[in-house]
């Protein structure tokens, strides 16, 4: 009899074949994976968005779900208990963390006003007239228009000026530009300095000041965290120095797993979209959003504010969905 045949750990042509390499090969992969998960994971507990490229990741956190679950899988196979048990805890974080963030509940004192308020990116102004007919289908009382540049701002200006006579406005190029368009009386406030325009407005809601501000920080391209950060962290002093309702509304480049985001939402604000039950609705981008994105445009309000009817748009020409959403102002905290 032909010993290499007949010998398992012997291969045709006489070397071992050495035991267990699917096995390794499987936990090797799963301990990839995992570790890949962990970095972000580790960020996210620590309550810290690290460096490049966590903070690109943290936005799509939910979906660290799938490559944790792809290791539990190898780590089944390869009957690696040890990272059977790390794969476990990562699901049992990723769980933990995918639960809404943030204060909820009904405010106090009874109702005294109603707005509707629509914020949406034009993406270089390019969805401008997808905009202004989703404004005359969606009849909203402030509009909040991120990257609107000077050809977008005209057009606003031409046809919606009888609807809505007051706006404060930084005119920019570009992703710079941004405007706020108002039904009701509009009082000139100092907005947010940052690269890209963040205009804010005091509105006079019915006998009621509301402040009004618009969000638009850089986003966390790798070489430009720290002004994105830095960006995020002036929104959050406008909100923290707050002593009337506010709006906080537009395009955060930021979802609810990044800690800038989380800072706004400490000071009180809350998200209108979560109040109506429709957090981590995919926002950007659009092309795949229902399939594949995050949440990073938001309408933050103060606890004056109860939330309803929140709806995201899907407008052509933009990489951004709007998001309308009808408030209610009540009259006591």
């Amino acid at each position: 009899m032909d010993t290499a045949t007949a010998d398992p750990t012997v291969t045709g042509d006489g070397r071992e074949r050495r035991p267990g390499g699917g096995r390794r090969f499987g936990a090797r992969c799963a301990a990839l994976l995992f570790a890949g998960v962990s970095v972000v994971v580790g960020c996210r507990t620590a309550d810290t968005d690290g460096i490049t490229p966590v903070p690109q990741l943290l936005a799509f956190l939910p979906w660290l779900l799938v490559p944790t679950a792809a290791g539990l899988l190898f780590t089944l196979l390869a009957r690696w208990w040890t990272g059977a048990v790390w794969g476990v805890v990562l699901l049992g974080l990723l769980a933990w963390f995918i639960e809404p963030y943030g204060k909820s509940g009904d405010p106090a004192g009874p109702p005294v006003a109603g707005l509707r308020v629509l914020t949406s990116n034009v993406e270089f102004g390019q969805a401008a007239g997808a905009l202004i007919e989703a404004v005359r289908r969606e009849e909203p009382d402030v509009v909040f228009v991120q990257e609107c540049e000077y050809t977008c701002d005209a057009a606003l200006k031409r046809e919606l000026a009888a609807v809505f006579p007051h706006r404060q406005a930084v005119a920019g190029g570009g992703s710079e530009g941004s405007v706020i368009l108002s039904r009701f009386p509009l009082g000139a406030i100092d907005g947010v300095p940052g690269t890209m325009g963040m205009p804010g407005a005091v509105a006079d809601v019915g006998g009621h000041t509301v402040r009004l501000q618009l969000a638009h920080p850089m986003p966390p391209l790798p070489g430009q965290v720290r002004l994105w950060q830095r960006e995020l962290g002036r929104l959050r002093d406008a909100a923290a120095a707050r002593d009337t309702p506010t709006v906080l509304a537009g395009d955060f480049n930021a979802s609810q797993d990044h800690a800038a985001f989380r800072r706004i939402l400490d000071t009180g604000l809350r998200d209108a979209a979560r109040l109506d039950g429709l957090d981590r609705t995919p926002t950007w981008p659009a092309r795949t959003a229902r399939a594949f994105g995050t949440q990073i445009d938001h309408v933050l309000v103060s606890e004056e504010f109860a939330a309803s009817r929140a709806r995201f748009l899907d407008l052509p020409d933009t990489d951004h969905r709007a998001l309308v959403v009808d408030l209610t102002l009540h009259g006591g905290r």
